[in-house]
């Protein structure tokens, strides 16, 4: 049976990928989280090549997901509590176009909710600068290595350092709040 057949896939990259599978994998209807890479040139990257910057791919995290559970829509609301929208040049701590923000469309209709949803979030006035988060279409998506897959399970405080220690726990704190413990 092919799992993708019977769910659907969304694919975002919001900086270190450490950071992106727990909030999404702790939600109903998620079916698998994978940490990877996306949108570059180089086939089979592995981090050290990515992180170099030369093969133009983002760390980016693929879900599959039950979409009757918990809808693309929702993916969004969440997604966007995660990173900051504003920064061109990276998230947090890490910089640099591996570490950049943008939202891989599997579909037409995803394509046209992401935009909605990118535009609501520039028009709610929550940022002042201007949301730079790209929306571009999915490409192949490779598999991260095996010690990068749930990395806040099998290193909780090293991850927990991680969160704190790049700004990412204080800032998504200082715009979301109570509304990210959703």
């Amino acid at each position: 049976m092919d799992i993708n057949k019977l769910y659907d896939l969304a694919t975002f990259a919001g900086g270190c990928f450490w950071c992106m599978v727990k909030p999404f994998d702790e939600q109903p209807g998620i079916i698998k989280v994978t940490s990877g890479y996306t949108g570059g040139e180089t086939e089979n990257p592995t981090y050290q090549e990515v992180c170099s910057e030369r093969t133009g791919h983002y760390e980016a995290v693929q879900i599959t997901f039950d979409s009757s559970i918990y809808p693309y829509e929702k993916l969004l609301e969440l997604y966007w509590q995660q990173i900051d929208p504003t920064d061109p040049g990276g998230q947090f701590y890490d910089r640099g176009k591996s570490y950049q923000t943008a939202i891989f469309y599997h579909s037409e209709e995803q394509k046209k909710v992401a935009v909605q949803s990118k535009q609501a979030l520039q028009q709610s006035g929550k940022f002042l600068k201007p949301i730079v988060t790209e929306i571009l279409p999915a490409k192949v998506f490779y598999e991260a290595e095996d010690y990068h897959q749930h990395y806040y399970k099998k290193n909780p405080q090293h991850y927990n350092r991680y969160q704190v220690g790049s700004g990412r726990a204080a800032f998504i704190d200082n715009h979301w709040g109570r509304e990210n413990d959703k």
